[in-house]
């Protein structure tokens, strides 16, 4: 258990509270209690009694302490029992908050989201005071948007479903090896269903083994070749296993992974040999004879190709332009992790817990890169808490001899246009990347010169998630991707690959041509808890989809050829 969870635990309850209609001193508590916890640079463990923390007494204390023991809240458990579950959805809503749903069940007796649009249907709600009917159509559209499925789904809500399949694959009796398959194997940014190959040698216990699986919401196909369910996630979700023998596992997995483009490509290149492909091996079209392989390495030797990593296999392009001479980065030339958070700021874990949690993935030096002081909401430093935050850090390197951390810092570039410290703070630290997370309808002219100051600005290192999306949630700002290219090769500025899988930014396509036009990258997390250090695996896939070379991105230096980078406009 972290700090965050037990934030979002006081958060919660007051949110239950404000449904019920407490008084408003009662529900202050708990919000107080949670901003302590926010404000308090320590990770939890660290934290020897809650009382001690200006804002929490004893009660919420009390709270604090049964949950860290027992993994459940009493005080929560009865706020349940009194408000009706109904109302919980209404606040994922847009405009509609704890206080706004307190008034709209007291008042109009809506309890869930069915009552709520009658309301409005019925012209009820805009009478109510502080809502009206711009506020009233609003909350009708959302109603009619909520729960409804998008065709295509971010990694960031396919990938845990995939890995909970593969678990589950990895136990099952009967399976003598599978693969994800299809364009989540590809690393497409979204997904709009999942295939996996599997191969046995006793498809009946594998097929009943997977109708078996908890979720199935639907089973559409249940054969020895095939089996076909929903299965019941954030979103229904269409999952097809196709069940083969061993001997054709390489060539349906390369079959089903496609994509339909770089399929084609390989089918033309069979033909041109007087072959054909399919998912059961290559059939010499004069005698019938079908040849099969052990692996898809194998298979694209066969063709005298180098093995096409599945995330580049897309246009088709890659069967004649790549070579076997040809390397890309791999999760192993990751040397660091040079952009995240810890409780200074809105982190869950302390800078040490973060240290630990990096040098056990093999790195030999990280960043610490809390928010600025702009970012309230986030408990930005300002300038007294980075120098007193330095002094931890510089104690923490004393105690290590084989693994480095740099101070940094994640400096929000403001909406007029200026950086959030001035220069004599800036030339303190050892990194400093700069972000947009303000003001985000401005037009792509302000965007831009806003981003220009942070470029030409001797002290920035890295622009952060440049483009500021969150795939299936925001377009993010208007940036000219193209003059951010040109700016930050004239300036000799890296551009962020954010391996967050809600964000994927830049994207991979944008990450290929700034390659090409000589713009140093850097793939980092953006890690608030530990757990989040694992997305590098993803950053990684979406730099290979980007056709991404080691020698282009920073992270993958010594730590002295990064110093050096870091140095650069000194």
């Amino acid at each position: 258990m972290n700090k965050k969870e037990i934030i979002k635990l006081l958060e919660k309850i007051a949110v239950y509270m404000e449904l019920k209609g407490d008084n408003a001193f009662k529900i202050s508590a708990f919000r107080k209690a949670a901003g302590a916890l926010e404000n308090d640079e320590r990770s939890l463990s660290e934290i020897e009694s809650f009382t001690s923390l200006a804002g929490i007494g004893k009660g919420t204390s009390a709270v604090i302490e049964e949950y860290i023991q027992d993994g459940q809240s009493t005080v929560l458990e009865e706020l349940k029992k009194e408000v009706p579950e109904g109302l919980i959805p209404l606040l994922d809503l847009p405009g509609l908050g704890g206080k706004k749903i307190a008034k709209l069940y007291q008042q109009l007796n809506v309890t869930d989201m069915v009552t709520l649009k009658t309301a409005c249907e019925e012209g009820k709600v805009q009478e109510l005071s502080g809502f009206g009917k711009k506020t009233e159509e609003k909350i009708l559209a959302a109603i009619e948007e909520y729960g409804t499925r998008p065709e295509r789904l971010p990694l960031a809500i396919m990938l845990p479903l995939v890995e909970k399949i593969e678990q589950t694959l990895a136990d099952m009796k009967g399976i003598i090896r599978f693969s994800r398959a299809g364009s989540v194997r590809r690393m497409r940014e979204t997904v709009k269903d999942l295939d996996f190959i599997i191969s046995t040698e006793e498809p009946s216990l594998v097929r009943d083994s997977l109708l078996a699986m908890p979720s199935i919401k639907e089973v559409i196909a249940s054969g020895n070749t095939k089996v076909s369910v929903v299965l019941e996630d954030v979103y229904d979700i269409s999952v097809d296993f196709r069940l083969v023998e061993d001997k054709a596992f390489p060539t349906t997995l390369h079959h089903f992974t496609g994509s339909k483009d770089h399929n084609v490509r390989m089918r033309q290149l069979a033909k041109e040999r007087g072959e054909k492909i399919s998912e059961y091996g290559v059939e010499n079209i004069e005698t019938g004879e079908v040849r099969t392989f052990s692996s898809e390495e194998e298979f694209y030797n066969y063709f005298n190709l180098p093995f096409i990593l599945p995330e580049m296999r897309e246009d088709g392009s890659e069967v004649d332009k790549l070579t076997k001479e040809d390397r890309f980065i791999s999760l192993q030339d990751i040397k660091g992790d040079v952009h995240m958070h810890s409780t200074w700021s809105d982190g869950a874990y302390s800078i040490e817990e973060m240290v630990e949690a990096c040098r056990a993935r093999g790195y030999e030096y990280m960043a610490i890169t809390d928010h600025s002081q702009y970012l309230k909401v986030a408990n930005g430093l300002t300038p007294e808490r980075i120098r007193k935050q330095r002094e931890e850090i510089k104690k923490l390197n004393e105690k290590y001899d084989d693994f480095t951390i740099l101070s940094g810092i994640e400096m929000d570039i403001l909406p007029d246009g200026t950086l959030d410290y001035d220069d004599e703070i800036l030339q303190e630290m050892d990194i400093v990347i700069a972000s947009i997370h303000s003001s985000f309808s401005q037009s792509r002219e302000v965007i831009m010169e806003r981003l220009k100051t942070a470029l030409n600005s001797h002290h920035v290192d890295i622009i952060a998630h440049p483009t500021g999306r969150l795939i299936g949630r925001r377009d993010g700002y208007d940036v000219d991707v193209d003059l951010l290219i040109e700016l930050a090769h004239e300036t000799n500025t890296a551009l962020e690959l954010n391996a967050n899988p809600h964000r994927l930014d830049l994207a991979s396509h944008h990450l290929k041509k700034a390659q090409e036009q000589g713009v140093k990258l850097v793939i980092n997390t953006d890690a608030h808890n530990l757990d989040m250090l694992e997305d590098m695996k993803v950053g990684v896939a979406t730099a290979v989809k980007g056709w991404i070379r080691k020698e282009s991105v920073i992270n993958t230096y010594p730590l002295e050829e990064l110093r050096a980078f870091l140095k650069r406009n000194d």
